[in-house]
């Protein structure tokens, strides 16, 4: 069994981000071609910087659904106003919380959700995923290792 913990969050919370949509969910390699083409964007238009200038610093990556569609983006704890960028809202509750280490700060992300998703959610039984959506961080650890957290609002499966 993989590593993890239950956070409880006591108010609902938004973060704001800049993201796509996926016409099929399937579609592995389109759709982190079109994750990598809207992270390039962001960073290279400054979009990006400007929300983390906003906020506390801190990226973050999501999942999420949008008008019925998986969506992925990329952006910040907190509202604010930026052209183009979308609010989404994180309802207060039960997170399950998976932390990952390694050395490549672009791929852990990505890792953790690998883990999440390709098996450890059928893993874990006491507990369901009920969205809708999650995020993962990932920040400078020591000797050049980085450190990431994956956020996915649960409930308890009552017995």
């Amino acid at each position: 069994m993989s590593n993890y913990s239950i956070k409880t969050i006591s108010e609902n919370y938004k973060m704001t981000a800049f993201g796509v949509t996926f016409d099929d969910f399937n579609d592995w390699a389109g759709n982190a071609a079109k994750t990598a083409a809207k992270k390039a964007e962001i960073t290279e238009n400054g979009k990006l910087a400007e929300l983390l200038a906003l906020a506390d610093g801190q990226e973050y990556q999501f999942n999420y659904v949008i008008d019925g569609k998986p969506w992925r983006g990329f952006g910040v704890m907190g509202e604010f106003d930026v052209e183009a960028a979308v609010v989404i809202d994180f309802h207060a509750g039960d997170y399950l919380v998976v932390p990952g280490a390694g050395t490549d700060k672009d791929r852990l992300a990505d890792e953790i959700t690998g883990k999440v998703f390709g098996g450890m959610l059928q893993e874990i039984t006491d507990y369901k995923y009920v969205g809708p959506g999650n995020s993962t961080f990932v920040k400078p650890a020591e000797n050049g290792e980085f450190y990431g957290e994956m956020w996915l609002r649960v409930k308890k499966i009552e017995s």
